[in-house]
């Protein structure tokens, strides 16, 4: 496992999600069912999500040359970096209580899965998979650490989110993702200058 590609990804993931919807959701679903049920669908859902990410990240490597990749995923950090800082105060209306099903797990996974399909995450994700696609190696290691990323998470989401937002607001939470996504965007586009 390459350990730089595990840092960088997990890193990078964990900020964009810590606070995010996947937090909240992980939350209220843990206020109305057992949280091994609610954990086991949360990591189901992320589990097939970034798998999908990750085989969408190696197409993309065979089809485009590094520099398009790399440059798009620069474009992909700036634009979810300039998003999130905009966006990072803005409070967010709750939809009412989790819809009622008989199996906890299911419902979790239902809620997690189509909240994230397409998000920011996955994208990052599928960007960084195309970066580190010449080996399986490091697909691999994006896969594995983009999902332990997202499994944290959720667990901090199900037993100390409540806690975490009493001592540092959400709003600082999602500026600090947002200069992150930058920051990377930024290195991105001067790895570009050697390409």
């Amino acid at each position: 496992m390459e350990l730089s590609t595990f840092i960088g990804t997990f890193g990078l993931i964990f900020l964009a999600e810590l606070g995010d919807k996947t937090q909240l959701t992980a939350m209220a679903l843990a206020l109305r069912y057992p949280w091994k049920r609610i954990f086991i669908g949360i990591a189901a859902a992320f589990a097939v999500l970034n798998l999908a990410a990750v085989l969408v990240g190696k197409i993309l490597f065979l089809v485009l040359p590094i520099f398009w990749v790399t440059l798009v995923s620069a474009l992909l950090f700036l634009y979810f970096g300039y998003s999130t800082l905009k966006n990072a105060c803005v409070a967010e209306d709750n939809d009412g209580p989790p819809p009622t099903a008989a199996d906890a797990v299911r419902t979790a996974f239902l809620m997690i899965f189509m909240a994230e399909l397409g998000d920011k995450t996955q994208l990052v994700t599928a960007s960084q998979a195309a970066q580190h696609s010449g080996s399986l190696s490091g697909m691999g290691t994006v896969f594995v650490a983009s999902t332990l990323a997202l499994w944290l998470v959720s667990l901090i989401g199900i037993f100390a989110g409540k806690q975490l937002v009493k001592y540092i607001p959400v709003c600082w939470i999602h500026r600090t993702a947002g200069f992150m996504f930058l920051v990377f965007g930024v290195a991105m586009c001067w790895k570009l200058l050697s390409l």
